[in-house]
């Protein structure tokens, strides 16, 4: 099946007091380009979630964002003794000079570094129960992203089989056209091989069999009008193969307008060259259309 190189998918998870949420980007590039934003501390992921891209894709600039949301709960409050002590001493020592009132508790506790709110610390097994869960998360994101640049593949075959359509069409208009047909091709020879046996002085015998060779092969476009039909159905075969298949159907665009380009500049017919130019035209909007696979 073919796969376009944009989509974007969201996939969300949580467990144990914490909710996060991945997103997954994808657009057109020449390989496999993989960013990753990860919140603070959570760096441990980025080898992760690097290698579960790659299983999945082959070509795309891949943007993976992921955003950690903690659940509020109630903490757990500790008296810094060390420093209330402290305090209090001093305290008494200012209130015996001044003859200050004595402190009241509540105050003191208000004072910077008291009150210590503790963090419970995370076993390294929590740590990586919470990473695999995590991962999780984001296969199902990549397994979405997955299916949304399969279902843009599927739009951009049924373009491309339009395009293609359209070249075998034309190539088939170019094979039938008055200028290709045999008596017209020897016609044309004999009147320029006339024209050369006229002029003054007239060519030397070995310089008149290369000029009526060169004639003779500007003249027949067959070949390349068989290369456009062989071209045709090389690129149905890889569409119907599916897969990366796109940096062979772009090699296959450059020999598309190959054969296109020597026909235009071969044609000495105004209806060819005009097919010639409508090619062009189609090979250029297939090749468009080629630039979005992988």
């Amino acid at each position: 099946m073919l796969q376009s190189m944009t989509g974007f998918a969201r996939a969300e998870g949580g467990a144990d007091g914490a909710s996060w949420a991945w997103e997954a980007r994808s657009v057109n590039a020449r390989n496999l380009d993989i960013r990753v934003r990860l919140p603070h501390g959570q760096d441990a992921l980025e080898p992760t979630a690097r290698g579960l891209a790659a299983e999945r894709f082959s070509r795309g600039s891949l943007s993976l964002h992921l955003s950690i949301k903690q659940v509020e709960s109630s903490p757990e409050i500790r008296v810094n003794e060390a420093v209330l002590e402290r305090l209090a001493a001093i305290h008494r020592c200012w209130r015996d000079r001044l003859g200050a009132p004595p402190a009241r508790l509540e105050a003191l506790m208000a004072l910077p570094g008291v009150l210590e709110r503790v963090e419970a610390d995370e076993t390294d097994a929590e740590r990586e129960a919470r990473h695999g869960a995590i991962a999780a998360t984001l296969e199902v994101a990549l397994d979405a992203l997955a299916g949304a640049r399969r279902d843009e593949g599927r739009r951009i075959g049924a373009v491309l089989e339009r395009h293609l359509d359209r070249i075998g069409d034309l190539a088939a208009g170019a094979a039938s056209t008055a200028a290709l047909q045999p008596a017209r091709i020897r016609d044309r020879v004999r009147e320029q091989v006339a024209a050369l046996l006229d002029s003054n002085p007239p060519p030397a015998e070995d310089r008149l069999a290369q000029e009526v060779a060169y004639l003779a092969a500007r003249a027949d476009m067959g070949e390349e009008i068989d290369r456009l039909v062989g071209h045709v159905a090389a690129a149905r075969e890889l569409l119907a193969e599916g897969g990366p298949v796109g940096r062979r159907l772009d090699f296959l665009c450059q020999e598309f307008n190959r054969e296109a380009n020597t026909l235009c500049s071969k044609s000495t017919d105004l209806a060819l060259t005009r097919i010639g130019l409508d090619l062009k035209a189609a090979v250029e909007g297939l090749r468009e259309q080629v630039q979005n696979l992988e």
